[in-house]
């Protein structure tokens, strides 16, 4: 692969899906082409089926973790804000992630319209292309046009005084644990994460992978018979054998 730029090389992975990054990363660590970077099944490096894609026709994202809590506002504790987020997206290299973790209590946690048209213009306006969000948000509509990617629980269309906990420390979201500057892919199918510095091999084999699972699909389309088909699944070409 030519030489990219960070960049260039974020633009190309907006061209995989997520669960072809999944794959790469750690989906199936015997495979040459997986990094094998986490347990697969112990570690949360992805999310689970909690998280929806408000706008499935934008494709894929790609940035860097920017981290923070939610929850109710504290009496002894105010010495963060929203304005402290926005520092932090902008001290991050672009293009952002936001992931929110949101920590209310139960009989109200599934009516928190936490984010909306006025926090999401002044996150895109510092190089942040999604948020993902273990809770509800809100103004689905006026985001849309925004383009910019909303991965939530759900939407209500209100809120009461919330505060930041914390910002760019580890959080947890819908079954993934993320810490600030990983790397974030999300699309309709989900989201995953993996370290930053991994970037430039995560696109190799992704384009590898790629290659090699377009023709194993073309031989399987084109296959007539459970024979062929155990064939192509065992890695080698199906012959007639003649009697």
């Amino acid at each position: 692969m030519s030489k990219l730029t960070v960049n260039e090389m974020i633009a190309e992975l907006c061209k995989f899906d997520t669960p072809s990054i999944t794959n790469v990363v750690a989906t199936y660590p015997a495979h040459p082409f997986c990094l094998g970077l986490y347990n697969p099944w112990s570690e949360n490096w992805y999310t689970d089926q909690t998280l929806h894609c408000m706008y499935p026709d934008l494709g894929p994202r790609c940035g860097y973790a920017v981290t923070c809590v939610f929850g109710l506002p504290t009496p002894g504790y105010t010495r963060l804000s929203f304005m402290d987020v926005l520092d932090a997206l902008e001290a991050m290299p672009k293009p952002t992630v936001l992931v929110m973790q949101q920590k209310f209590p139960a009989e109200i946690a599934g009516k928190v319209g936490l984010a909306g048209g006025n926090m999401v213009s002044a996150m895109k306006a510092l190089g942040c292309v999604g948020l993902i969000s273990n809770g509800p948000s809100r103004d689905v509509d006026e985001v849309r046009p925004m383009h910019f990617q909303y991965m939530l629980t759900g939407v209500t269309p209100g809120h009461g005084d919330m505060a930041v906990h914390s910002v760019n420390t580890p959080v947890s979201v819908c079954g993934m644990d993320v810490a600030p500057g990983e790397l974030i892919h999300m699309d309709e199918n989900g989201a995953c994460k993996f370290p930053a510095d991994k970037l430039e091999t995560v696109l190799d084999l992704s384009v590898k992978l790629r290659a090699e699972e377009n023709e194993r699909i073309g031989r399987l389309q084109k296959a007539s018979s459970a024979a062929e088909l155990r064939a192509i699944f065992g890695g080698h070409s199906y012959t007639v054998r003649k009697k």
